[in-house]
């Protein structure tokens, strides 16, 4: 088992606000790979931290804040371009995501192929209106893995 104190500087996550948190919760375990790890509370609003399933040996989460005073106003920070990045492992994945972004309204951009290192990708939008990038063969995962492997 991986220690669980921090031993040095580590990039742990990525924060947005939400003016629905809920809904918000629901996109991401639904639309993306992510699952909620904890969720928190106090009088000025509530929070959520999403992760890939499993991940320990170097947790980074996404964190989505509803203030109390924000609630019900979309909080677009990520748009045209900026965006999250999700990687998944086959074609047809992007395509899933995009019949059902299709489907919920929510497509931001089309499948298409892109010249390395991009690949094959489509966005989808959150309910607060931020981009989340669907990519296949945009290897990432594979050149730090790869450049950091040993």
């Amino acid at each position: 088992m991986p220690e669980k104190r921090l031993t040095r500087a580590r990039w742990t996550h990525v924060a947005l606000p939400s003016g629905d948190l809920d809904g918000a919760i629901e996109f991401y375990t639904t639309m993306t790979p992510l699952v909620v790890v904890s969720r928190h509370e106090d009088d000025q609003g509530r929070n959520v931290w999403l992760s890939n399933e499993g991940q320990v040996e170097t947790p980074f989460v996404l964190v989505l804040v509803e203030f109390a005073a924000d609630r019900g106003r979309r909080q677009p920070q990520l748009f045209p371009f900026a965006h999250l990045g999700m990687e998944v492992p086959e074609r047809e994945d992007v395509d899933r995501a995009a019949t059902e972004a299709r489907r919920r309204g929510c497509l931001h951009w089309e499948p298409m192929d892109l010249p390395p290192p991009v690949g094959y990708v489509c966005a989808l939008h959150d309910p607060d209106g931020n981009v989340v990038e669907i990519s296949h063969n945009q290897r990432v995962f594979e050149e730090v893995r790869t450049l950091w492997g040993g």
